[in-house]
């Protein structure tokens, strides 16, 4: 707590509306969108960001000349970042408030993808069943593990597993495993067997997934190479995907566990130049935790590690 001395009494006088003004203005680049964003007028706003600069002593935003668009000072920046992690601690005090109010102490909301559900989720939602007969499993599903990264944060879920490496948050990560990128291809298609090299990527037709952050790197690798993917088809679909590929539409890159198991009809390629994406499981650094929680991380890192 601050003292109550001359040098720190006016930033006693921030209050949370104040840095939620500031972080809306930050993110809408107006303090008409901000506005709207809060369900305020927008001389609230003007009032609450005055307000904010008054008691910080300095000024935060500055009009850019000839538009109505507004942008962060220095001092700006720096209160904005220590505003979003009281914000993020206020959301997680809302989370767990909620969570005694509704006695859901007794479910476990965990955030996954289309990956974990096919490939981990099964034998872990049984071991967890066994272990934990009065705590009800509530899966979370998302494309994209960032999309996760955000319920944890909001404190939609207590746990999801994720890729590395992590965003900014108040996140606490379980390491799980590293899982490698292979080429999936039809068994008709002209490759050789064993591992593949990028540039014998360049002639193939690919199905891509979209969403991945792993795929990303791998593009920006074979971009490096000199080497640009014909993508004839994209999808979020995992099942999609491996259809088409089957179909002989096209190749896939994809993580291993998101193949699963293997289709007589379909080749699996190793591809060493690739860096393995890392799975963990993340939860909010700053909520209280229930011990349903650490058993389930204790049992997912034993399905992980024994997963062919």
């Amino acid at each position: 707590m601050l003292p109550l001395n001359r040098e720190h009494a006016p930033w006693l006088g921030v209050e949370l509306r104040h840095l939620a003004a500031l972080e809306a203005v930050a993110a809408e680049g107006s303090f008409r969108r901000a506005a709207a964003k809060l369900g305020y007028v927008q001389s609230a706003i003007s009032q609450q960001i005055a307000a904010l600069e008054r008691a910080v002593g300095q000024r935060l935003l500055e009009r850019v000349p000839g538009g109505g668009s507004v942008h962060l000072t220095s001092a700006g920046e720096l209160v904005l970042e220590h505003a979003r992690a009281i914000m993020a601690r206020l959301q997680a005090a809302q989370a767990d408030l909620s969570v005694a109010e509704e006695h859901r102490r007794r479910e476990l909301r965990v955030g996954i993808t289309q990956s974990i559900a096919v490939s981990v989720l099964p034998e872990l939602v049984q071991r967890f069943a066994a272990s934990a007969p009065d705590v009800v499993f509530r899966p979370w599903e998302a494309s994209f593990d960032l999309c996760l990264y955000e319920a944890v944060e909001r404190g939609d879920v207590e746990l999801a597993f994720v890729e590395l490496p992590a965003p900014p948050g108040p996140f606490e990560l379980f390491e799980l495993m590293s899982d490698p990128y292979v080429l999936v291809a039809s068994r008709d298609a002209p490759l050789p067997a064993g591992p593949l090299s990028l540039r014998e990527l360049s002639s193939l037709p690919l199905i891509e997934q979209v969403g991945s952050r792993g795929l990303d790197a791998v593009e920006k690798q074979l971009a490096a190479l000199g080497v640009e993917p014909v993508v004839v088809f994209r999808s979020t679909v995992n099942a999609v995907i491996l259809a088409l590929v089957a179909a002989g539409v096209g190749a896939a890159v994809l993580p291993a566990l998101d193949v699963g198991v293997g289709d007589p009809r379909v080749a699996v390629h190793q591809l060493p130049e690739i860096t393995p994406r890392t799975l963990a499981l993340v939860r909010h650094k700053d909520r209280r935790h229930a011990d349903a929680e650490l058993a389930f991380t204790e049992q997912a890192r034993e399905v992980c590690e024994h997963l062919p």
